[in-house]
């Protein structure tokens, strides 16, 4: 399995037992790879960009029509695998990208619907505007084998507890009998391994990364990838390169659920995964206050351009429960969350308080829904988790009664 690594120091080669790794060799074995489509050379063809050699590690991205993205999938595979046949080169990710503003035309038959869109309609677009229901894009196609529905938690910006919600609320899903997954999708600053108490790398078997487990949740990370001080200094399209390798290069197993942990932001990382993995619907987490809910609607905003239906928002540090006096004071503002879940149409999961033993379980890596399991808290997620549940398979039905004359 070939996985990322850091961009610092960056170097124009590598030298190891008298080979070198150099951008005319990577660009001399991206050449002999044609475009089906076009007839020529990736290389001539000027797909081949952000072309990146540091330390026997390679990194580049493949400019393409977004049209035939999903069709180009083989084609990304072969440029890695033609890197990785030159001498000294350790590791190679390549991402497909569709960022230039006028692609080149290409003539492509016509994309065929291959059932992306099932599973993601369990009842609960009839909370949402019509946006909601528009057709999926063809390329959101990216959902690892055995993996029911995935689900993403995500913000409009950071420090608003997105990690804390999310680790808390896959908990919670788990202990109402779902066998969930969890993916730490924010690359620049991974807080998965802290809040789950995890250290350590994950095995290879097969070519396939085995994810961390803890608490019943399997877990994967790029700070299980990476040495805590290591800055990720990557751009947007080798960011989201990296999470789809830790979506599909990973053994996540048989899950109900994935929860992804988003990036905070709304930047091209962010759109990307939007655009590519088949999501069954998201969460977006803020604090009470106005100026935080307004970040928070652009993060909503975003999926619901790319028609990822929104399961709810999560208001969190909605007040402070003072353990003491027990009085509760809103220092952040109060009720945000359901003014805009009210503008826009949509339902709130719950509101989480700011609670000192919500922070100190989880600087502990004992989150709160498994330090106190039966609390007050920990009822709060439990509530949050049911009403996704319900969203997404629909009420339970009670079992018809059979009356004997």
């Amino acid at each position: 399995m070939v996985l990322p690594h850091p961009l610092q120091n960056t170097q124009p080669s590598r030298k190891e037992n008298g080979a070198e790794v150099t951008e005319d060799k990577i660009l001399a074995a991206l050449s002999r790879i044609i475009d089906p489509d076009r007839g020529q050379d990736i290389v001539s063809l000027g797909m081949v960009s952000g072309l990146v050699v540091k330390q026997g590690h390679v990194q580049c991205v493949i400019e393409i029509d977004p049209a035939r993205g999903a069709r180009l999938e083989p084609l990304r595979r072969e440029a890695e695998k033609r890197i990785m046949e030159i001498s000294a080169v350790l590791s190679a990710t390549v991402v497909l990208s569709a960022h230039n503003a006028t692609p080149a035309k290409v003539p492509v038959a016509p994309a065929h619907n291959h059932g992306h869109n099932h599973g993601h309609n369990h009842g609960h677009n009839h909370a949402h505007p019509p946006a909601q229901n528009a057709p999926r894009p063809a390329a959101a196609s990216l959902k690892p084998d055995g993996v029911a529905a995935i689900i993403a938690v995500g913000s409009g910006k950071g420090g608003v507890g997105k990690s804390t919600c999310a680790v808390n609320l896959a908990l919670a899903l788990a202990s109402l009998g779902q066998k969930v997954g969890l993916l730490d999708a924010d690359v620049y600053g991974p807080s998965l391994p802290r809040l789950m108490g995890l250290s350590g790398k994950p095995q290879v078997s097969n070519g396939k990364l085995q994810p961390l487990q803890n608490y019943g949740i399997a877990c994967m990370s790029m700070g299980f990838l990476v040495p805590d001080d290591t800055a990720m200094i990557w751009r947007g399209p080798m960011v989201a390169g990296a999470i789809e390798q830790m979506l599909r290069d990973v053994n996540w197993g048989e899950l109900d659920m994935l929860v992804i942990d988003m990036p905070p932001g709304t930047g091209d990382a962010q759109l990307t995964l939007a655009q590519k993995v088949a999501l069954a619907g998201a969460v977006i987490v803020s604090t009470p206050q106005d100026l935080a809910w307004q970040d928070a609607r652009k993060g909503l905003e975003m999926f619901r351009k790319v028609a990822v239906p929104i399961l709810g928002v999560i208001e969190n540090m909605s007040s402070f429960h003072c353990p003491h006096c027990g009085t509760s004071t809103p220092i952040f503002s109060h009720g945000g969350a359901q003014k805009a879940a009210t503008a826009l149409g949509i339902p709130v999961l719950g509101e989480v308080p700011l609670a000192i033993a919500i922070r100190e379980s989880s600087d502990a890596g004992l989150p709160i829904m498994v330090a106190e399991p039966d609390g007050v808290h920990a009822q709060v997620f439990r509530r949050m988790a049911q009403q996704l549940l319900t969203q997404m398979t629909g009420p339970t039905k009670a079992a018809p009664k059979i009356t004997v004359e």
